[in-house]
């Protein structure tokens, strides 16, 4: 029988959730966009800027709007997931939500639906304020020259700004808060659940586990890397906002990379992404540029090492698959879960992963006026390749794990007879 703490499951602790589920990710963004250079951004730009990567890191949408005058023309648009605010944030919420579960002795039903429910009408709320307050226009400078003079004679003060798609982000914020509240259910092992939750939670919280331990190893190794690049070749601030921007979405696209995926890109005029030089260097091409091992390689012999850490780390979560999974569980069927579940898993980084975004600038119909002021940049997967790749991936390191923990257990088991027999014992 459970025992009854309402103020664990009441508003205060909802509401304590919900703010330290957005206060934590705002302040890593507010970091990163004043490691980026962001602080800079005139009228007053910078708070509401990071209001915005806030509601793109949490599902929503923002829009992006350009305006240059009645004989000149802007456009803009803006589609990326920063995904090391969205990591924060998720752990954040996963965590809150778990807190009050792990001084049950049983949660059922009802009771998780209500708990969730008050979590949920808040995180509504907050979604409406944040859409509310990432909103912004300011102006772009045309350099100085001709470019300046031209816009000063016909009047062109090319503006840029950006406002949320309110009813998309509520949904979408929404989603996402359902996304990471199931995914914790499933992981967390001091959750208690009663009945027919209980043992669903049992037959996928070892496949469950796995990704999430496979996705944060991926981050913790990228955060090494990052660190000593940045040891060695110095501008510590980029790569400060690399790491509290963007970490994940170089390290999960690296992963399928690894794997032997393919993504397709490119990189036009003053945009760049924060991220690797040989990465940059694919991508600046005239035509759409395939990014996988033998283009990496190409540029840079090291970017074979993607190949090893792939070979290490899915038979490494394949391993922690089969040790979470009853005794007794056939091989064959640890290699069919982590299939699936890496297959979920990299269809995912596909769609939050994908980059695109473009600006222009043109006067009189004539297109672009020159001087940087255009550009477009894009990367994205080739979506059902890399899921097919990870399905065999999936089953190799599946199988791989559970034969490598069955070794292990085998072996522990008859040190422990060995040692219980020897002599004096």
């Amino acid at each position: 029988m459970s025992v009854r703490t309402p103020s664990d499951h009441g508003w205060p602790a909802a509401l304590g959730t919900v703010l330290a589920g957005l206060a934590v990710p705002f302040a890593v963004a507010a970091l990163g966009l004043w490691a980026a250079g962001a602080a800079d951004l005139p009228d007053g730009a910078f708070w509401p800027v990071v209001a915005a990567v806030l509601v793109t890191a949490l599902g929503g949408a923002v829009e992006l709007s350009g305006d240059a005058g009645e004989l000149a023309g802007a456009g803009a648009g803006l589609t990326v997931m920063p995904l090391s605010v969205t990591l924060a944030g998720a752990l954040v919420v996963g965590r809150g939500f778990l807190g009050p579960l792990r001084r049950r002795t049983v949660a059922d039903a009802p009771e998780l639906a209500r708990w969730a429910g008050r979590i949920a009408v808040l995180w509504l709320l907050a979604l409406l304020a944040l859409a509310l307050a990432a909103r912004h226009t300011f102006e772009v400078s045309l350099g100085e020259g001709w470019l300046d003079d031209l816009g000063d004679l016909f009047g062109v003060s090319p503006t840029v700004g950006f406002t949320t798609d309110v009813p998309l982000t509520v949904f979408s914020g929404l989603l996402w808060l359902a996304g990471v509240l199931l995914v914790a259910l499933l992981v967390a092992g001091g959750a208690p659940l009663s009945g027919r939750l209980g043992r669903l939670r049992s037959a996928a919280r070892p496949a469950a586990y796995a990704m999430v331990a496979l996705l944060l190893a991926c981050v913790a190794v990228g955060a090494v890397v990052t660190l000593v690049v940045a040891a060695t070749r110095g501008r510590p601030a980029q790569t400060l906002a690399v790491v509290l921007l963007g970490l994940p979405n170089l390290a999960w696209p690296a992963l399928t990379i690894g794997m032997g995926g393919t993504w397709n890109g490119r990189v036009e005029g003053p945009f760049g992404l924060p991220m690797p030089r040989v990465l940059d260097e694919v991508l600046r091409t005239p035509d759409v540029s395939n990014v996988n091992l033998g283009t990496l390689t190409g540029q840079d012999g090291r970017a074979w090492w993607l190949l090893a850490a792939a070979a290490v780390l899915l038979p490494a979560a394949g391993c922690v698959l089969a040790a979470r999974s009853p005794a007794g569980t056939p091989a064959w069927r640890d290699a069919v879960r982590m299939a699936c579940a890496l297959m979920a898993t990299v269809l995912v980084i596909g769609l939050v992963g994908r980059v695109w975004a473009q600006y222009g600038l043109s006067l009189l119909g004539l297109g672009d006026l020159g001087g940087g002021l255009s550009g477009e940049l894009f990367l994205r997967p080739r979506l059902w390749t890399v899921v097919g790749l990870a399905a065999g991936w999936g089953l190799a390191a599946g199988f791989l794990g559970a034969l490598l923990t069955r070794l292990g257990t085998r072996r522990r088991r008859d040190q422990s007879n060995a040692a219980a027999n020897a002599p004096g014992s």
